[in-house]
């Protein structure tokens, strides 16, 4: 096989052409369905790809030119903005990315026409849907021509003619391969069961089955029979009611819906969608191991694993195919504004910029404008506080150790151990710290308990709303609680491993960690809450016992829910520890942990990870960063008392 050059270019190798991919999908015998259908008529297609498109067309794409290796300027006046923000044919930014990554996502291929003057460059794009698109020529290796199949005819277009966005198809390089491909099957079995599912409806809701007669019932008559036949037609098709005959008896054929699992076999459908195209499941609604701990690193991860393949391919065949047609084009490139999802909430980036700069960075008057408030006089000078001195403070929260003190502190790991007071007085060992944690959870919980069966529903309709009231007040008071043991143990935690590694530090302060511990507290009273809710909801729809009734079944749930302060208590503390003994070996210069379990009865995975180390900012086989991280779910954290050892070798 011998390849072909031609004015220095690869342009044809002795092989037959193949003809174009086709774009549908055989889901049964006899039956097609093209791409575009599916997208139109499966919802779980539809749902993960909208979701890319949507995602990634509310991005800013913004024109640079790099000016040096470390300086470039934003492009506004250069042709290339201008182009994609009115590409042309009404569209805006927004849709033509939208339909970009839509026809990709659907097709693994996309194409965009460039509009030109006569005689001059582009000025604008237009998105061609690839159904009526065609590669021409049998050139697998780029395409030869384009034809664009119209209303009134076609257009052929020669390759600088158009943008072509394509993914890899192994057989010919000038395609991509649907990824709707690869989910036939799975789409297959959706497609037989919505077909079980339309035709037990269409026959009233009852399911398929056949009617057994005794032998020994007397015979039937061709009159008898024929009445029977118009009685069963008419129950059959949605009306009357039968009555069986002789002893008959009725025998049903078709899968029982529960067994089925319609249910799970929609949800399973979701996920293999969801992982054909990489997304995170929480993302597309799938919530079984989403916590309040792991959802923002979830979405971190959309936007730098899954987003950030697309966006890359984006940007660079833009940079290749219609850069290089406009003027002025030398250094130019166009780049998604990531950064902008990628940044944290508003009091994150507030309490990082007045760390950065060491005093207040807003004015009054631009405080005013964010509450949509009148300026005022004077309200356009920066205050610094009476106790900030500039170049004397690190930051305005923070004070300054006396620089002789600075000096004989111990450095560890690259920073400065910055010490204020010597070990917190009043605390106890671990064991003891969590017996106190769980008793006065347990005390709590019951108060709760007790407040809200002073007056309980009168049915079991009235649980949900019975549930909710005061609800708020709740969860405040078990945040103010567990944070505070919290606290307590992530001070035990860090003092177990500064008295280890650290020995010269004159003490610790946790106030470095009360952001993280202050939302972990909150996520496990919401958990905590959500507990009791549960126990609750299931009591009332479980028939009441004869006697109390209603009452005395929430009575046992309020129970229920005292029981799980050991649980969460446990969950908590150990979460606490481990973070704050994690947070300290990162000050101390540690470089390596040790996964150790000390139970007598530990998890089988636990048990398997005994004395597995891995890199202090890495994770352990179970996914997990430390024992009870709020990352993992509860089969990985709850209860759990493993703890971890440090070092600075492997």
């Amino acid at each position: 096989m011998a390849f072909v050059v031609s004015q220095g270019q690869l342009s044809a190798v002795s092989i037959a052409p193949l003809a174009a991919p086709a774009a549908y999908v055989q889901l049964a015998d006899g039956v097609y369905r093209e791409y575009a259908h599916l997208y139109r008529v499966q919802p779980q297609i539809r749902t993960v790809v909208s979701f890319l498109a949507r995602n990634i067309a509310q991005l800013g794409l913004h024109a640079f030119r790099r000016l040096s290796d470390t300086d470039r300027e934003r492009l506004v006046d250069h042709p290339l903005p201008q182009i994609l923000a009115a590409p042309g044919a009404k569209l805006t930014k927004y849709r033509l990315i939208e339909r970009l990554v839509s026809d990709i996502a659907i097709y693994d291929t996309a194409y965009w026409v460039k509009v030109k003057v006569q005689g001059g460059g582009v000025i604008g794009v237009i998105p061609i849907p690839p159904s009526r698109m065609t590669i021409e020529g049998d050139n697998w290796l780029q395409p030869e021509k384009f034809t664009v199949h119209g209303s009134k005819g076609d257009l052929e277009l020669r390759p600088d003619q158009v943008v072509h966005f394509h993914g890899y198809d192994p057989v010919d390089l000038r395609y991509g391969s649907s990824p709707i491909d690869a989910l036939r099957s799975l789409l297959a079995e959706e497609f037989e069961a919505n077909r079980a599912r339309e035709q037990m409806w269409r026959n009233g809701g009852r399911l398929s089955g056949v009617l057994k007669r005794p032998a020994d019932a007397p015979k039937w008559d061709p009159t008898a029979r024929s009445r029977f036949k118009e009685g069963w037609r008419s129950y059959t098709s949605g009306g009357g009611t039968p009555i069986l005959e002789d002893g008959m008896e009725y025998e049903q054929l078709a899968i029982d819906p529960a067994k089925a699992q319609y249910i799970e076999a929609r949800k399973l459908t979701r996920e293999e969608v969801a992982a054909a195209y990489h997304i995170p499941l929480p993302m597309v609604g799938i919530l079984d191991h989403a916590t309040f701990s792991n959802i923002k690193e979830q979405h971190q991860h959309l936007y730098q694993d899954t987003l950030g393949p697309w966006l890359t391919m984006i940007q660079e065949e833009v940079g290749l195919q219609l850069i290089p047609d406009l003027p002025d084009s030398e250094n130019v490139y166009v780049e998604f504004n990531l950064q902008e999802k990628l940044r944290g909430s508003f009091e994150e980036q507030a309490a990082q910029l007045q760390t950065a700069v060491g005093a207040p960075w807003l004015l009054r008057n631009e405080a005013r404008a964010r509450m949509n408030l009148p300026s005022i006089d004077g309200g356009d000078d920066l205050i610094t506080p009476l106790n900030v001195l500039v170049g004397e403070m690190a930051s305005p929260t923070d004070t300054a150790p006396d620089p002789a003190e600075a000096q004989a502190l111990p450095k560890a790991g690259g920073r400065l151990v910055l010490v204020k007071a010597g070990r917190p007085e009043g605390l106890d060992d671990a064991d003891a710290e969590r017996d106190r944690f769980v008793t006065e959870l347990e005390a709590l919980t019951r108060r709760h308990a007790d407040v809200l069966l002073e007056e309980p529903p009168a049915d079991a309709d009235g649980v949900p709303g019975w549930w909710a009231r005061e609800r708020d007040v709740r969860v405040a008071q078990l945040q103010a609680l567990i944070g505070r043991h919290m606290v307590r143990m992530a001070q035990l935690g860090a003092w177990d491993v500064l008295e280890e590694f650290n020995p010269r530090a004159q003490g610790w302060s946790a106030e470095v960690m009360d952001a993280w511990l202050s939302a972990a507290a909150l996520h496990h009273a919401e958990l905590h809450d959500g507990a009791g809710e549960t126990a609750a909801m299931e009591a009332a729809a479980a028939p009441p016992p004869e006697e109390g009734g209603l009452g005395a079944a929430l009575a046992l749930a309020g129970a229920v829910w005292v029981g799980a302060a050991l649980t969460r208590s446990e969950t908590a503390a150990t979460e606490a520890h481990s973070f704050g003994g994690h947070d300290a070996a990162g000050a101390s210069g540690m470089g390596f942990k040790q996964w150790v379990t000390t139970s007598a009865h530990p998890r089988s995975q636990h048990a398997a990870m005994n004395g597995e180390k891995v890199p202090l900012d890495g994770v352990f086989s179970n996914g997990l960063r430390w024992p009870g991280d709020g990352m993992g779910d509860a089969a990985e954290t709850a209860n759990c008392r493993c703890l971890l050892t440090y070092s600075n070798s492997e």
